[in-house]
């Protein structure tokens, strides 16, 4: 082999794993700490350790380079319309749900902070492979909207809330676990579901027969499908199992497999529904109604996942710097790149307390009126401002590594593809504004409300009234409308910057709000941090 060789490998930083992913985040802990979560009772440090392993990194490399397959018949002819998945995708799954990803929130007798807590794994498991987030993600969000039919919520909620893994191709009563997916939007309407041409015909009780097609449905080897319809009394919401209660096959007919940018390991399809069997789930005509609060949980897990790639794009980027030399000097200690990390690890830190935040205010809105206003209208702020801003960080994080970086042997191209999805997911930009919009004007109470607890949250921070001003302007401007992403974006950094105060050292707060809320945010790298820069590295390279 010695003839081979034609110099040494040096200056190459080693594999990135075997890391706790949750100790080595400090501003994680801190937020976990502002909550009151009980580290030790919730087993956050085993759970970081397990999906930082080198394995479970490698694991998550495997599940995306070998995606999903349709099969829509058997050797025999037969059709079946199955999807085979990559065993690392079923490793993936099954860890997930032993951790409770999909349903701990619905646990009983349930936690104090079971929102955090949850949101604390999900933020670390999305940094490492994202894919398989959406299929527990939609079974966690379906118990919302099944709780519009106390029937079928009894039938299915003691399966969902099994910590077990089953991936068998049979009826969900033969299971001791099930999955839940969604198949809402279609080719002529996308967002605007209230044109869905699916028609839904009643046969007895709550029992009908669904005809037509979905332009997405995710996950389609889930064990039943959220659905929307047009009854007779109008748009609908129903469960479509994959089989029908006789046992044969339900008539939901796989017609390919999305080639999507990013999101590999995970299967989203093209379905028809010929007759296809379906329960109602709540009343007729009131679809969106009934998956209102399942949207609102939806909406969570992706600022809460964005939130956990950049953070993951954050650690890749200051791995390598603290290993990598140039010009005879380590590029951690580089001046540029100590700004650019640091102005990294200031976005990353402001969305996971967000993230953090939002999902405290589920935990407490059942006793606190003032929380559930926050939710309302914070989360779709939250998930406007992180989602959209993942991409953008994530391309900052790669450029850390230069070419190392751009090449597929590393995560972070894998990483990149994947930050869009959540910005469009549950709503892109504009339906997300939109909805803040209507939610403020609907409801100018509820935003005075909210605007108020972030005021006082914010404190005396630089820009904080400047923001809440100039929100209150543009809703009540003439063209309120086409200012709708100017509010949902003064809303997002208002919210982090409040949240930053909750869990992250005064000078942090105080430079966020400087670079963010008092005037507009330069390019990553090109804003005057001041003595911050230090802290914010130093919290960011723990035990990295």
């Amino acid at each position: 082999m010695h003839a081979f060789e034609t110099h040494d490998v040096i200056n190459q930083p080693p594999p990135f794993g075997d890391v706790n992913l949750i100790a080595a985040n400090r501003p994680l802990l801190d937020a976990l700490t502002a909550s009151g979560v009980a580290m030790e009772g919730e087993r956050l440090l085993d759970f970081g350790a397990a999906w930082g392993s080198a394995e479970r990194l490698d694991i998550g490399r495997l599940a995306n380079e070998n995606p999903p397959k349709l099969h829509t018949h058997d050797s025999r002819g037969y059709r079946i319309d199955a999807v085979e998945f990559h065993p690392a995708y079923h490793l993936l799954m099954r860890a997930s749900m032993e951790d409770g990803l999909h349903a701990s929130t619905w646990d009983e007798p349930r936690t104090g902070h079971a929102h955090v807590a949850r949101a604390a794994r999900l933020h670390t498991a999305a940094g490492v492979e994202s894919g398989h987030v959406c299929p527990i993600t939609m079974t966690h969000a379906s118990v919302a909207a099944l709780a519009a039919s106390p029937n079928r919520l009894a039938e299915w909620l003691p399966k969902i809330r099994s910590r077990a893994y089953d991936s068998r191709f049979i009826p969900f009563w033969e299971k001791q676990a099930v999955t839940l997916g969604m198949g809402m939007t279609e080719k002529q309407g996308g967002t605007d579901v209230r044109a869905n041409t699916t028609r839904a015909e009643p046969k007895a009780g709550d029992e009908y027969e669904l005809t037509g097609h979905k332009w997405f449905m995710s996950a389609p080897m889930c064990d039943a499908f959220l659905v929307l319809a047009q009854a007779p009394g109008g748009l609908t919401c129903f469960l479509a199992p994959r089989f029908r209660p006789d046992g044969s096959l339900n008539a939901l007919r796989l017609q390919r497999l999305k080639d999507k940018l990013g999101n590999r390991s995970n299967a989203s399809s093209e379905v028809e529904f010929q007759e296809a069997f379906g329960w109602r789930i709540g009343e007729e005509g009131r679809g969106v109604r009934t998956i209102i609060d399942m949207v609102q949980l939806t909406r969570l897990d992706c600022a809460v996942a964005s939130a956990g790639l950049v953070r993951m794009g954050l650690a890749l980027a200051a791995h390598h710097v603290r290993h990598r030399s140039v010009f005879q000097k380590r590029l951690v200690d580089q001046p540029a790149m100590r700004m650019v990390l640091a102005d990294l690890a200031l976005e990353s830190e402001a969305m996971t307390a967000l993230a953090l935040r939002v999902a405290d205010s589920f935990d407490l809105r059942q006793a606190d009126g003032r929380e559930a206003a926050f939710a309302r209208l914070v989360t779709p702020a939250a998930k406007f401002g992180i989602c959209k801003a993942a991409p953008r960080l994530l391309y900052e994080a790669m450029e850390c590594l230069g070419g190392n970086g751009y090449v597929e042997e590393s995560a972070l191209p894998r990483l990149y593809r994947e930050a869009p999805v959540n910005a469009i997911w549950e709503g892109s930009g504009n339906v997300i504004a939109l909805d803040i919009l209507r939610a403020e004007n609907r409801e100018p109470e509820v935003a005075a409300s909210v605007l108020e607890r972030l005021m006082k949250d914010a404190g005396d921070l630089p820009g904080a009234s400047d923001a809440a001003r100039d929100i209150v302007l543009a809703l009540q401007s003439t063209d309120a409308e086409a200012k709708a992403r100017f509010v949902a974006e003064r809303l997002f950094v208002l919210a982090a910057a409040a949240a930053l105060t909750r869990s992250a050292p005064p000078d942090i707060a105080e430079v966020y709000a400087l670079t963010r809320l008092a005037v507009p945010s330069r390019m990553i790298g090109a804003n005057d941090l001041g003595g911050a820069v230090n802290p914010l590295l130093e919290r960011a390279f723990v035990a990295i």
